[in-house]
Order: structure tokens, then C-alpha cells, then sequence
């Protein structure tokens, strides 16, 4: 297994190897740095821990060396949200904010609306990333993004905070709107 990057990770790898009835102390954990596909295609290991859904297998699958997706959602660890905008609780209630996630979510519908001509202006702008594996990582991505991007599911928080405490991540769960909220 590649070898985990945080703590955050180790927790991942610990819970979805008790979903199969395993531990780490059954897999060899491995330091390959950030360089998750070569490690996998050369055999240096047989899994790794923090590749991108959309990036490595695409990148594996055109080396001609496919993979398997184990999902951490589907092994045991609480959905949660991959990218999340960070404000300063004390300027939660600046308009250019709600400003900001309304431009977000127009982009994303455009993006979901009008996935060849978002990937034409893309390349366009950078026309070094104009190759198979950025246009399979795009059309995988797309499906990937919120369609409400300022709302907040308080439930999912709450149980990915749950989880973490368990994993001795954090000290305790503190109630959602302690840190988080919704800006409109």
C-alpha cells in the first residue's frame, strides 16, 4: 500500500481495512511520495491511498496498466465534501461571498450544461494540458461537481466529525454550526 500522507489518511486506510476484516498490520505500508501512478504501474506496490478518482486510474487505464477503485465511501468512512471554501467567521455576512459561491454554482451548471464547449475555452487557455488523459480527467470530474456548492448538509459534517473523533483525529464533535454555515 502506498504509504499514507496524513492522519486523515491513516484513518481512511484503517477503516476501510476493518470493512474487509482487515487491519494495517496486514499490509505493508510503503512511502512513495506523491508518485501514486508509477509506483502502481512498475508494481513498487500493489495499492495506495489518496488518488484522485478522476486522474490515476484514467492515467493507469492509457499506460495500459487498469486498476481498481476501492471507494472510501463504500468501505466504511462517512461521505464527506472534498473541496470546501473557508471564510473568516467574522465576515461570514460580507455580500461579496454570497457573490462569489453564486458565481460558482453558474459555472458549474454551465460546465454540467455545456461540458465541450467548457472544455474548448479550457484548453484554449492551457493548450499544454490539451492531451487524452486531461480530456478523460475532465469528463470524469464534470459528474463529480456539487450543483449546490453553497449548501450545507449539517448530517454529513456531523458524521464525518463523528469519525474523526473516533479516530483520534479531534478531541470532540462540536455542534456543525460552530464552524461551519450557509451563505446566501
Amino acid at each position: 500500500v502506498g504509504f499514507s500522507v496524513s492522519g486523515f489518511e491513516d484513518a481512511m486506510l484503517g477503516q476501510m481495512l476493518r470493512s474487509a476484516g482487515l487491519s494495517v498490520d496486514d499490509v505493508e505500508l510503503i512511502n512513495v511520495n506523491f508518485s501514486l501512478s508509477p509506483a502502481l504501474m512498475s508494481g513498487q506496490v500493489d495499492a495506495v491511498i489518496g488518488a484522485y478518482r478522476n486522474f490515476e486510474l484514467t492515467q493507469m487505464e492509457i499506460e495500459g496498466k487498469p486498476g481498481k477503485a476501492f471507494f472510501p465511501e463504500e468501505n466504511g468512512v462517512p461521505v464527506f465534501d472534498e473541496l470546501i471554501y473557508v471564510v473568516n467567521k467574522d465576515k461570514t455576512g460580507d455580500p461579496r461571498f454570497a457573490k462569489f459561491l453564486a458565481a460558482v454554482e453558474a459555472a458549474t451548471i454551465f460546465l454540467t450544461n455545456h461540458p465541450e464547449e467548457a472544455w474548448n475555452a479550457f484548453i484554449e487557455a492551457y493548450p499544454n494540458l490539451n492531451d487524452e488523459l486531461n480530456k478523460r480527467a475532465w469528463a470524469d470530474t464534470l459528474p463529480r461537481f456539487a450543483k449546490r456548492p453553497a449548501a450545507l448538509d449539517a448530517g454529513r459534517y456531523r458524521r464525518f466529525a463523528e469519525f474523526m473523533a473516533e479516530a483520534g483525529l479531534i478531541k470532540e464533535v462540536v455542534p456543525v454550526e460552530t464552524y461551519a454555515v450557509e451563505i446566501r
